[in-house]
């Protein structure tokens, strides 16, 4: 795990300063640098646990945009009767200045 927090780092350091190192898999390379590639295999996915995956965190953003529909809705219905309560005590002020 030390081994593998290491060569992350020196990855990391060497991409800050070379834009044309990719980064990208940087997890898979490392495991594989430090166990080897035979157990390298063990830690990556299928190609069905990786589309499973896939479909499983769709599913949850998907899950997320709606509940963060309903929270905005529900915002917007509050600030429009704060509003309504706004007006109203206005129009009520004003009569009693009149008064």
């Amino acid at each position: 795990m030390e081994k593998r927090k290491e060569k992350k780092a020196e990855y990391e350091a060497i991409a800050s300063t070379d834009s044309s190192v990719n980064l990208e898999n940087i997890d898979n390379r490392i495991i594989t640098e430090v166990l080897g590639p035979e157990s390298s295999q063990q830690y990556m996915p299928s190609e069905s646990q990786a589309q499973a995956e896939v479909q499983r965190l769709r599913d949850q953003i998907a899950q997320m945009q709606m509940s963060t529909v309903e929270q905005i809705v529900e915002v917007q219905r509050k600030y429009e009767k704060l509003q309504q309560q706004l007006r109203t005590e206005r129009q009520q002020l004003r009569r009693q200045r009149q008064q």
